[in-house]
Parts: structure tokens; sequence; C-alpha cells
């Protein structure tokens, strides 16, 4: 049976420019991986009947160590990742310091087949990117998500001509 995730793509505007908070997995397996393996944060749903916006909440605050910032969500549908993964996805306006931001602990088997158990960060950094930036950073898959952000701010900005974000 296919996993299913949901997560908060996080955003600001800056200087006519819309950057976005992505997520580096941690952990040793990604250490020395950087473009194309970013990702917005989000996390696994909890059964079949699971509430996909409470379960990227509860996501975003694990991976980001803050609250959802208040205000409307913009729906960005579903992604399918190479995994066969599907991810429910929603963005929201803010602007946190990632000096501010932490994660929870993961738990494994560290060395493999060591018998230890080591703790690592869920993520280990946490980057405001630019459009281009962005979108060498974050997973393949998940570019369908900034276009559709972009997509939705247009919009937002065309049916509000006083608006003044960047399309």
């Amino acid at each position: 049976m296919a996993r299913t995730s949901a997560g908060i793509l996080l955003y600001r505007l800056r200087e006519g420019s819309v950057d976005v908070l992505l997520v580096h997995p941690g952990g040793p397996f990604f250490g020395r991986k950087d473009l194309g393996n970013w990702s917005i944060p989000k996390g696994e749903v909890d059964g079949d009947d699971a509430d996909y916006e409470a379960t990227a909440r509860r996501e975003f605050h694990e991976e980001v160590g803050h609250p959802v910032p208040p205000g409307p969500l913009i729906e960005l549908g579903s992604i399918r990742q190479k995994s066969g993964k599907t991810v429910y996805a929603w963005a929201i306006e803010g602007d946190i310091d990632p000096v501010t931001m932490s994660s929870n602990l993961i738990e494994f088997e560290w060395p493999p087949f060591s018998g230890s158990k080591k703790s690592f960060g869920e993520v280990d950094k946490w980057v405001y990117y630019g459009p281009a930036d962005a979108r060498e950073h974050i997973k393949e898959t998940q570019i369908p998500l900034l276009d559709r952000l972009d997509a939705a701010l247009a919009a937002a900005a065309a049916a509000d001509p006083t608006d003044r974000s960047p399309r």
C-alpha cells in the first residue's frame, strides 16, 4: 500500500520575490546530498481516516519547531513522489527566523547492523530559497507545488489590482 504524507509550504514576500522555506533531511544518509534533496516540511498521515490538514500542521511543528503561522491556507493539491508516496500540501504566508527553528529527533540503528541506536534530527537545515534556487534544491517531484503556489498568488493578485504581491 502506498504511503501518504501531508505538509505545509511556508512562503514569504521579499523584495519583489516569493521565498519558500525548504527543509533538508537529517541523519547520515543525506549529509552530503544537497540539490534535489530538500523538501517542504511534511510527514506521514496516520490511518485511513486521518485529517490531512491536521497532519500537515503537526508535521510542520515537529520539523520546524514552530506552529503554522495564523492565516488562510492555500490548497496546493497533491503530488506523487518517485517512491509512490502521495503528498498533500498547503501553503501559507509567514516569516519565521530559521535561527529559531528546531526539529524533532528520530532514532535508528547506526551504523547499520551495529546494534547501536543513535538519534538524529529529522531535519538538519532550514533555508528560505528564492524561485530559481528553490527549484534546484527541492525534490523534482515537488516542483509542481511551487508552480501551484505561483499560480495561486498570481490569481489572487489579478483578482485584487491593489495587491502588490509578486507574481
